[in-house]
C-alpha cells in the first residue's frame, strides 16, 4: 500500500469520525495498511461496542520503548464558513485542508507514513503506535487502551502525545473535570407554587458555590507555566424549564474545573457536590490529569534532539499526555500544525508542517537504531 503521508491524510479525513460515533471503518483502513508492512498490531474494542484503540509495535514489544500517540476522532464540521466538504481533504497552495488535518489526524499520518521506514530500520527499541477514540470528549477511549497496557508491551520509556504544537515539546498542561448536574422537580402552575417542586431553584445553591469556587481558586495555588496561572472553574451550560408560567420539573447544568500540576481536577468540585440537596443528582462527564515533566528528563532531551527545538513550559489545552503519565509513561507533547486552527472551519495543516513531523518521527527511529 504505497501511500504518501498526504495521501494518508487525504483517506484519514475521507472517514467522518467524528466524537461519539463509530470509527470501525477508519480502524480497518488503519489495520490493513498496518498489515501490508507486516506491523502486528491489536484493535481494542471499546465498552460502547462501535469504537476502537489500536495499538500496533514496529520492533521487539518485550523490549521497553516509545509510544506515539494521537486520536483519530475529530470535532463536528457544521460551521457554515467551510467552502468545501470538510471530510474531503483539500490541497490548495500547500495547505492540506479538512476536519481534522490538524486536530490530530496530520500526526497520525505522519507515524504511518513513516512506517515504511521504520521497518527497514534495525531498532534496539521498539516504536508503538497507539492510536485512541473520543478524546474529543475528555479523553474517554484512551483509559481502556492503558489498562491493556501492560498485555501490550514491556514498560514504556516514554510517549510522544502528537497534538498541535508546531512541533515544539510541550512540558506541562492543565487537567480537566467536567461535571453534570441533574435536578428533578415537579411541575404545575407557577401560580401555586406550594404544589409543585421547582427543579431550578434546587440547583442554586450548586451554583453559587461554583461561581465561589471559581473566585476562590484566583488566589488559590499558582504556577506561573500556565496562563491563567490558577486553577479555573466556569459553569458551562444551564437548562430547564417550559415556559413563565411553569413550574419547571427538570434542569441541569453542565461545569468543568482545570487544575494546574499537582491539583487533582475532581476535587475542585467538592464544594459543589457538598451542596447538592435531594432531588439533585450528579455525573462526571469527563476527567483527566494535568501533565508535569520535569525539563531534565530524559524523554524531554530526546524529543528536544529529534525536534530541534526548545521545549515550552506548558499549554492551556488539554491532552491524553496526563493519563499516559498517571499510567506511569512519561509523556510529552509534540505535533504538527496550530491548535489555534483546530475546531475551527477551514482547519488545514501545511504540506512542510507534516513533512516535517515525518522526519522527527524518522530521526527518533535514527536514534533508537543507532543506541
Amino acid at each position: 500500500m504505497n501511500l504518501s503521508p498526504a495521501d494518508l491524510l487525504d483517506r484519514l479525513v475521507g472517514f467522518p469520525s467524528v466524537v461519539g460515533t463509530p470509527n470501525g471503518a477508519l480502524m480497518a483502513f488503519i489495520a490493513d495498511y498496518l498489515e501490508a508492512y507486516d506491523v502486528p498490531f491489536r484493535l481494542l474494542k471499546g465498552p460502547e461496542g462501535d469504537r476502537y484503540n489500536l495499538f500496533a509495535t514496529i520492533g521487539d514489544a518485550s523490549v521497553p520503548g516509545y509510544i506515539l500517540s494521537g486520536h483519530v476522532d475529530v470535532v463536528p464540521a457544521q460551521e457554515p464558513e467551510w467552502e468545501a466538504d470538510p471530510f474531503v481533504m483539500r490541497r490548495e497552495a500547500g495547505r492540506l485542508i479538512g476536519r481534522g488535518c490538524c486536530d490530530m489526524k496530520g500526526f497520525v499520518a505522519a507515524v504511518l507514513g513513516a512506517v515504511p521506514a521504520l521497518k527497514a530500520m534495525t531498532l534496539t527499541a521498539p516504536i508503538h503506535i497507539a492510536l485512541s477514540y473520543d478524546e474529543e470528549a475528555g479523553c474517554r477511549g484512551v483509559p481502556h487502551m492503558l489498562a491493556a497496557l501492560p498485555d501490550l508491551c514491556a514498560a514504556p520509556l516514554g510517549c510522544i502525545v502528537g497534538e498541535p504544537t508546531g512541533l515544539v515539546p510541550v512540558l506541562a498542561h492543565k487537567g480537566k473535570a467536567a461535571l453534570r448536574l441533574m435536578s428533578q422537580g415537579r411541575a404545575g402552575h407557577s401560580s401555586r407554587p406550594d404544589l409543585g417542586v421547582n427543579a431550578i431553584h434546587a440547583l442554586l445553591p450548586a451554583l453559587l458555590a461554583a461561581t465561589a469556587q471559581a473566585k476562590a481558586l484566583e488566589t488559590g495555588p499558582q504556577d506561573p507555566r500556565f496562563a491563567p496561572p490558577y486553577s479555573s472553574l466556569q459553569i458551562g451550560t444551564i437548562n430547564g424549564g417550559q415556559a413563565i408560567n411553569i413550574i419547571p420539573e427538570a434542569a441541569q447544568a453542565d461545569m468543568e474545573a482545570r487544575a494546574i500540576a499537582g491539583v487533582d481536577p475532581q476535587s475542585l468540585l467538592a464544594p459543589v457536590l457538598a451542596t447538592l440537596p435531594d432531588g439533585v443528582r450528579s455525573t462526571w462527564l469527563s476527567s483527566y490529569p494535568a501533565l508535569a515533566l520535569d525539563a531534565d528528563h530524559p524523554l524531554a532531551g530526546l524529543v528536544v534532539d529529534i525536534s530541534g527545538q526548545t521545549p515550552v513550559g506548558a499549554v492551556s489545552f488539554g491532552t491524553e499526555a496526563g493519563l499516559f503519565q498517571q499510567a506511569g509513561v512519561p509523556s510529552i507533547i509534540c505535533g504538527p500544525g496550530d491548535i489555534g486552527r483546530a475546531h475551527r472551519p477551514e482547519e488545514y495543516l501545511t504540506e512542510d508542517e507534516l513533512q516535517g513531523a515525518v522526519d522527527m518521527i524518522l530521526a527518533l527511529g535514527r536514534k533508537l537504531a543507532d543506541a
